[in-house]
């Protein structure tokens, strides 16, 4: 038995070499098939150089285990989940890092209907399973399966009926013209954003896209594509400045997360996004519910509730979001960490819902990005996610929760620590994965207050 190090608590992550190769895939391909015994499985891949190599190690331990493949080729994650429960299989794999560095690679795991399998759900036992496996490999497969025991193997392409469903979520009658600055990073989302560009076409939506860093290329030659990153926003800021975009869209390497700038480039956090969608679907899904994590909250439920909705918290993190909106059937979910989820994509995230809805959002609302997003952020501003190392995350949030819990209106323990007075509140959360405490604090249209406290909790959490 050897160890196999790149589990992680929601996905397979690792270091190329070390972590991860065509062995360890191999060994996770044929451990997810005992796990699930399932007759179909449909693979996706991202841009990365190394992808293709662990896709085929996938497509081989699959096949010997009797599973039929279908393989997407290059796609997103929202590719794979679309595909999974749109051709009814049994799961799907994509092979992406995401945002990881170059040297990385990494799988993401669903079952029928694209159920997540995380830590608590089948990850845990797989890797137990994978563990305990000795293969001597012959050309990348098992030579003791006989062939006629084998799964087939299928390319398929989804990639128009994906885009089919895309469309279902906007009205084109809504759309005004439109100039939209795309930034696919070389990763995975250029050529569905084209496919994209084509509907608009066949459907008279008069969008123009101006596309930079379009082409797929797993060098990452203008760096890998993590829009998240401060240094890695410029090039879509500048961009939309120098073509007089409405809006910027950047994506990152799987294109499951998008990030959206405003005409005058600047970059709009993802709290924010979350409440302007949760406004685009209840004017077209009138009483709907929306669920949202407790980081920062108020300027979510007051949209939601100004819009007719009902608004819905839940733990961070896409497992409890996904669950949660399962349970309460809500229309849409959203995280400030531009996770966004939706009923009608079988609960998944997509980075290309979000921008379409927000686009038309613009059209209906007749207003530029950034009178809708300052409205907004007067009305709540916020510190963004401020990340601090400690050495003992649970002391630090005893602490914080006994000073200020005595003059609060509100405490909660839905994820971490949140505390609530009249006109402010914070949530204080640990990291799953690394020593770190996550800050978010807002406040009730008052920015120096909001700086003020976040300042006195960054000094109290320093001290302890």
């Amino acid at each position: 038995m050897s160890e196999i190090t790149c589990f992680k608590a929601y996905d397979i992550r690792g270091q190329l070499g070390t972590q991860l190769d065509e062995n360890v895939s191999y060994r996770i391909a044929r451990a997810f098939a005992q796990w699930l015994k399932p007759k179909q499985i449909l693979l996706g891949g991202d841009v990365r150089e190394s992808s293709e190599a662990l896709k085929t190690a996938l497509t081989e331990g699959l096949r010997d285990e009797g599973v039929d493949v279908l393989d997407l080729g290059l796609a997103g994650t929202e590719e794979v989940y679309f595909a999974t429960f749109h051709l009814g299989v049994d799961g799907g794999i994509e092979v992406t890092a995401s945002h990881n560095p170059i040297d990385y690679n990494g799988l993401k795991l669903v079952r029928e209907g694209s159920r997540p399998i995380s830590a608590d759900t089948g990850l845990k036992e797989i890797r137990s399973l994978a563990e305990g496996m000795n293969f001597e490999l012959v050309d990348g497969r098992d030579p003791s399966v006989p062939e006629d025991k084998r799964g087939a193997y299928k390319r398929v392409d989804t990639r128009a009926d994906y885009v089919e469903h895309l469309m279902g979520y906007i009205e084109p009658a809504n759309f005004t013209p439109l100039k939209l600055l795309v930034n696919a990073g070389n990763g995975a989302a250029g050529p569905a954003i084209d496919a994209v560009e084509a509907a608009f076409k066949k459907l008279n939506i008069p969008v123009e896209l101006i596309k930079i860093c379009h082409e797929p290329d797993g060098t990452f030659p203008n760096g890998i594509p993590n829009p998240i990153l401060i240094e890695n926003r410029s090039l879509t800021s500048d961009a939309v400045l120098k073509h007089g975009a409405d809006m910027g869209i950047a994506w990152d390497g799987d294109f499951d997360r998008c990030f959206l700038f405003d005409e005058q480039g600047r970059f709009i956090e993802g709290y924010y996004i979350v409440g302007l969608l949760a406004e685009a679907f209840l004017q077209k899904e009138a009483g709907a519910k929306i669920v949202h994590d407790p980081r920062l909250v108020w300027n979510t439920v007051e949209q939601v509730e100004e819009n007719g909705g009902v608004a819905v918290q839940t733990k961070a993190g896409h497992a409890f979001i996904k669950q949660r909106m399962r349970e309460e059937d809500a229309a849409y979910g959203g995280e400030m960490s531009a996770h966004h989820y939706f009923r009608n994509f079988a609960y998944c995230d997509s980075g290309m819902i979000p921008w379409l809805l927000v686009a038309e959002l613009l059209c209906v609302k007749g207003k530029p990005m950034s009178e809708l997003v300052d409205e907004r952020i007067a009305r709540f501003p916020s510190s963004g996610e401020i990340n601090l190392t400690v050495s003992d995350a649970p002391t630090v949030l005893q602490a914080i929760e006994e000073r200020y819990a005595p003059d609060a209106l509100d405490v909660d323990h839905t994820d971490g620590v949140s505390i609530c007075f009249a006109d402010w509140r914070f949530n204080l959360r640990a990291s799953n994965t690394e020593p770190v405490i996550r800050l978010n604090v807002e406040s009730r249209g008052d920015q120096g207050l909001m700086e003020r406290e976040t300042a006195k909790l960054v000094e109290a959490i320093g001290g302890i």
